[in-house]
């Protein structure tokens, strides 16, 4: 019976960097001779995809936190069960930016809801596909939002006050303190090619696998 691939996640607040890191790890990992997916939520699918255009545009009041949470989960049912489940099925190294966590701290922590509500309504979905590994990119939010602005990037999330994206951060380094293992806290103001190699290095020492 074939070992599921590794399941690799990238979190972290808006401007950490996360695309960006994900696509030199891809790179890297192919180089190797590994068969690497990438994909992100929400997204990844036609059906996921769909649901992130309404999550992304309009105001950021446009919708409530549960209503938020409804949707990605919705996204992220579609999103396992057609590409992620299948890919790490086949062998394969599936890297994706945003997964649960970021739904456990925008709608849960920083949105209110709390944990317990969310990790109990995302219970069905992980069971089919949990993060192996998560690479968190940690950055002050001013940073992070002052790096989109001069990408020209933004959306809903990005237009949220202050207050929120410190919400955001604190969950995020919160969550990594309750699952040290799992997830790992990577500095996001070093440089580019310094933090790919300790990315690239942590992946490489916890998998340790042959193409």
């Amino acid at each position: 019976m074939r070992i599921p691939g590794p399941f690799v996640t990238f979190e972290g607040g808006e401007g950490s960097g996360k695309s960006t890191q994900l696509r030199l790890l891809a790179a890297r990992l192919s180089a190797d001779g590994h068969t690497v997916v990438t994909t992100r939520e929400p997204g990844g699918t036609p059906g996921a995809e769909a649901v992130r255009r309404l999550l992304l545009e309009g105001d950021g009041d446009r919708w409530s936190a549960l209503a938020e949470l409804y949707l990605f989960l919705a996204a992220r049912t579609d999103h396992v069960e057609r590409l992620v489940a299948p890919a790490r099925a086949r062998g394969a190294f599936v890297l994706c930016d945003r997964f649960h966590d970021s739904t456990r701290v925008y709608q849960g922590l920083a949105g209110g809801l709390g944990l317990a509500l969310v990790d109990r309504l995302q219970a069905p979905v992980l069971a089919r596909a949990r993060p192996d590994l998560t690479v968190l990119l940690d950055l002050a939010p001013e940073v992070g939002l002052a790096r989109r602005a001069r990408a020209g990037g933004g959306g809903r999330f990005e237009r949220r006050d202050p207050d929120f994206h410190r919400r955001v951060r604190e969950g995020f380094l919160e969550l990594a303190r309750r699952e040290p293992e799992r997830i790992r806290v990577f500095d996001a103001t070093l440089p580019e090619a310094v933090l790919a190699d300790e990315i690239y290095r942590t992946v490489r020492d916890r998998f340790g696998r042959e193409p």
